[in-house]
């Protein structure tokens, strides 16, 4: 049986709680499409995430790999269709660094495209009742480094796998706490979606990238 590979993020910025992270346990060991799943968390340590990655795809050797993140004041789930050569943080990552202008691989092309099939899963998304929408940024933080960097060690691989990256709204209950505590304004328009909606919208994206591939 194949392998799938799909990483969330610890919480980061001063949050305790990364939805990204729960869909990667959630979906951990679970057979979507024929293929068996391998969620795995990430730091959210720039110095750390290709090496990160580069052992998870050794290990892994996957046919499919799909990173998730929180986009903070996202309203759907968003489909991210470029990855930037750029590391341009607002906030310092969780080791407490934070570049400036600076190149994720010094010799790397400006922008590599995500080999997802990001309109069929739109559309598969909608299809479901899930509110969904393609974007052609990551931003410059670490879901954007994890997608360029992810893009390139599966297009040295032969065949080369899919890749893609997937950026998530606050879950509900983590909206609701933060609210709660005080610290995002309650008239404010921040969104959110539950926490098994995202869940769902994984197994849609999954699988509909499975299908694609075998359709090649």
């Amino acid at each position: 049986m194949v392998s799938v590979l799909i990483t969330g993020f610890e919480p980061f910025g001063g949050m305790t709680y990364n939805p990204s992270a729960e869909i990667a346990r959630a979906l951990d060991g679970a057979e979507i499409g024929g293929a068996r799943v391998v969620g795995r968390r990430l730091a959210v340590d720039f110095a750390r995430h290709r090496t990160q990655l580069e052992s998870l795809f050794s290990e892994i050797a996957p046919a499919l790999t799909i990173g998730f993140g929180l986009a903070t004041g996202e309203d759907m789930i968003r489909i991210e269709r470029f990855g930037v050569n750029l590391a341009d943080f607002e906030i310092a990552d969780n080791a407490g660094n934070r570049h400036c202008g600076r190149a994720i691989e010094a010799d790397g092309p400006a922008a590599r495209a995500a080999t997802q099939p990001s309109a069929e899963i739109r559309a598969a998304l909608l299809a479901a009742g899930i509110p969904a929408r393609l974007s052609n940024s990551a931003g410059s933080y670490l879901c954007n480094a994890n997608l360029y960097t992810a893009l390139g060690l599966s297009a040295e691989r032969r065949p080369a796998p899919p890749c893609g990256f997937i950026h998530l709204p606050y879950a509900s209950e983590q909206l609701a706490a933060i609210l709660q505590e005080g610290k995002i304004d309650g008239e404010s328009l921040a969104a959110s979606l539950p926490v098994e909606t995202m869940i769902a919208a994984a197994r849609v994206i999954i699988e509909v990238s499975l299908k694609a591939a075998a359709s090649r």
